[in-house]
């Protein structure tokens, strides 16, 4: 019998995932070295204490005579890595509730930020619904904000393609938060008008900087004439030497427009 708190070593085929892990499990390679030493216990919990909050589950827990709450890579790590037990510590009385047992599963999780932001505000969704819809309860459970909590769950308003992006890191959780407000019909086309936007903006930042640092260069030249006080044969000459012959038709043509300008005002 394996006692609550006390770390044991369990054997595999005795231990399942949590059906309800918020995590999606897939490469465990960084795990690798799990063969050799484990860095920290698994938490578990009875298969009859799993079963009284979730009954419905029975099937998907198989003949394992423990549930994996936190450490489900680990779990399967040591499968794929060719481990015949893990070490666990079992703790039933996390599954006082639905709530509490979420929790548990979530919370290392949120704290470690182990979850992607969507993966993250599945989670959460899930422990309010546990918590009968009262997010501050939720938010309390987990030592976060009221707040905090209505933020995670306004992304899950987005549509699949800006999900997507949003786990893709090519969309700020800021931005994704404002986007959740939209009606779902509306978001790509915002999200698109505000890439452009910043577009716009930038273009306009390099073609102000390119201005200021051409008059910046205009003021050097000029300092550089007046010292040298050069006649304007001597310029032609230089110049004539220093560009092609294309590049001297085109300075004659700026110059008679600086001149028409100057003229005119």
């Amino acid at each position: 019998m394996v006692v609550n708190g006390a770390p044991l070593e369990i054997k595999l085929e005795d231990l399942v995932a949590n059906p309800l892990n918020p995590r999606e499990i897939m490469d465990v390679d960084d795990l690798a070295s799990i063969i050799e030493i484990q860095l920290q216990p698994a938490l578990i919990i009875g298969r009859e204490a799993y079963l009284k909050l979730w009954p419905e589950l029975e099937s998907e827990l198989g003949d394992a005579k423990y549930v994996v709450i936190n450490g489900c890579r680990r779990l399967e790590a040591a499968r794929k890595f060719g481990r015949t037990t893990l070490e666990c510590v079992r703790k039933d009385e996390v599954a006082d509730s639905r709530a509490s047992l979420r929790a548990a599963s979530i919370r290392e999780n949120v704290e470690r930020e182990n979850l992607d932001v969507i993966e993250e505000a599945k989670a959460v969704e899930a422990l309010v619904s546990d918590c009968e819809g009262n997010g501050a309860r939720a938010g309390q459970i987990l030592g976060k904000t009221k707040m905090w909590v209505s933020q995670r769950r306004a992304l899950l308003k987005l549509t699949p393609e800006l999900q997507a992006k949003l786990r893709a890191g090519e969309l700020a959780i800021r931005e994704a938060r404002e986007l959740g407000r939209v009606p779902a019909e509306e978001q790509v086309a915002r999200w698109k008008a505000q890439l452009e936007k910043k577009e716009r903006e930038q273009e306009g930042e390099t073609s102000e900087s390119n201005t200021s640092r051409r008059d910046v260069d205009t003021v050097k030249i000029v300092k550089t004439l007046k010292k040298w006080d050069a006649d304007t044969a001597v310029l032609a000459s230089a110049l004539f030497v220093h560009l092609d012959r294309g590049g001297v038709h085109e300075l004659i043509e700026q110059l008679n427009q600086m001149a028409t300008s100057k003229e005119g005002e």
